[in-house]
């Protein structure tokens, strides 16, 4: 009954328009006044507490990174590098984009800033070589997507600090799913691409192509630093995050010379207020959790959902159906700090190893991300596409049921996130 009514009431409090985070604080803050006996100094303390935690320094610092990358050039010579690679295929332009994304998300951790980054560049190219609107705003929105399944990912770090399963585990389990959903997007496309007949580019020069990637060399090293630095040990994923900050600041402003000393401040302005929504999303969701764990709502569930008779497979089936209907309403964050500490003991206590089902939350979040009515991919993409949000909706469809069709491979297929961290950790 006191689970009902925190939902009742938080799902109230959310359909009046109220931002997530504060609606969930409000909850937490009624039922606690006036069906607990809590003191008000354990909120207080539970506010602080909730954000007094290493690992979570790693959103800020990679968000800093992300922002001095997008503004740094970096995106346009990853583009110019997967272009000379693949550009010569169907659809060329349109592979280079989904490579790019990949290339991106391995050094920015954020699906919105990969679609930003990548689609203000390769779209307007896209038009210009004749390639429809629609077909490059599909291209770009879930190729976006994989800014928060390749490693690092906000969103696993999130997953990582509300269930203390490891960081450097879950970034190594995002590598193989990362990649092979890119050769899926990359397959849809070039699917496409090639029954519509769509412009294909010049093959490059061996030549041309190591020009492009030594112009982009920097950029990328960045991906052998943060990922090489945490799997060999030298560093935590955390202090990756502050040497990528560091070292994307210096490539964006002393080598590539994209960014003027005077802009640096509003990178760090712009880079402050996400960090600012993101650290507060947080603090009201721990606050939630503890709510949660303090009326044994987790347990209650677990003890329903295993007296349901449901197996490993059927769970992962509810979680899916679950997750999927979240994505409606709710950004990724959210759902994964609210979600997570739910469903999490009931996957243990079924057997579900912890890392893999984080890479399936991650992956529900990806795959949410692309669709209506809150997925922020399909807002930032319609800000730079100028397209509505409904013609997008049928735009990102091949893409999208190729990323359903992903999920089901990775919730069922363990071996496919488990195979490289079971290796390099074993």
């Amino acid at each position: 009954m006191n689970a009902a009514i925190i939902f009742v009431l938080l799902i109230l409090l959310m359909l009046t328009g109220m931002p997530v985070s504060i609606a969930l604080g409000l909850t937490v803050l009624t039922f606690l006044f006036t069906m607990t006996h809590v003191p008000i100094e354990s909120v207080a303390m539970k506010l602080f507490t909730g954000i007094d935690n290493f690992e979570i320094m790693a959103i800020p610092l990679f968000i800093l990174a992300g922002n001095f990358l997008t503004h740094g050039g970096v995106a346009r010579r990853m583009i110019n590098f997967a272009t000379s690679m693949v550009g010569h295929f169907h659809g060329g332009l349109a592979l280079a984009g989904v490579f790019a994304c990949a290339l991106f998300a391995a050094v920015s951790g954020s699906s919105p800033a990969t679609v930003v980054a990548i689609g203000s560049i390769i779209l307007p190219a896209m038009v210009k070589q004749g390639y429809p609107k629609r077909f490059g705003a599909g291209v770009v929105t879930t190729s976006g997507a994989l800014g928060i399944l390749i490693p690092p990912s906000i969103v696993m770090v999130m997953y990582s600090v509300t269930t203390n399963t490891s960081v450097g585990q879950l970034f190594m389990a995002g590598v193989v799913p990362g990649l092979l959903l890119a050769c899926m997007l990359g397959v849809t496309t070039w699917a496409i691409a090639r029954k519509r007949d769509y412009p294909r580019m010049p093959r490059a020069t061996w030549g041309e192509r190591w020009t492009a990637f030594r112009r982009s060399a920097w950029g990328l090293f960045l991906i052998v630093i943060v990922m090489g630095g945490i799997y060999s040990g030298v560093f935590t994923p955390t202090e990756a995050a502050g040497i990528a900050a560091v070292y994307a600041f210096v490539i964006a402003v002393y080598v590539y010379k994209d960014l003027k000393l005077k802009q640096v401040g509003k990178v760090l302005l712009d880079s402050a207020a996400m960090s600012a929504m993101l650290l507060y999303i947080i603090t009201n969701a721990v606050l939630f959790s503890f709510l949660m764990t303090s009326e044994n709502v987790p347990q209650a569930m677990a003890s329903w959902l295993t007296g349901q008779g449901l197996g490993p497979i059927g769970f992962l089936i509810v979680v899916n159906l679950l997750l999927l209907l979240a994505g409606n309403v709710m950004e990724p964050s959210s759902i994964v700090l609210i979600m997570a500490p739910i469903l999490f003991p009931v996957a243990v206590q079924l057997g579900i190893d912890p890392v893999h089902f984080g890479i399936i939350i991650v992956v529900n979040m990806e795959v949410g991300m692309c669709h209506p009515p809150v997925g922020l991919n399909l807002y930032v993409a319609s800000g730079i596409t100028k397209m509505g949000i409904s013609e997008l909706t049928v735009a990102v469809m091949p893409w999208l049921l190729t990323m359903i069709g992903f999920l089901l491979l990775i919730t069922y297929v363990p071996a496919i996130s488990l195979w490289l961290p079971r290796l390099v950790y074993s």
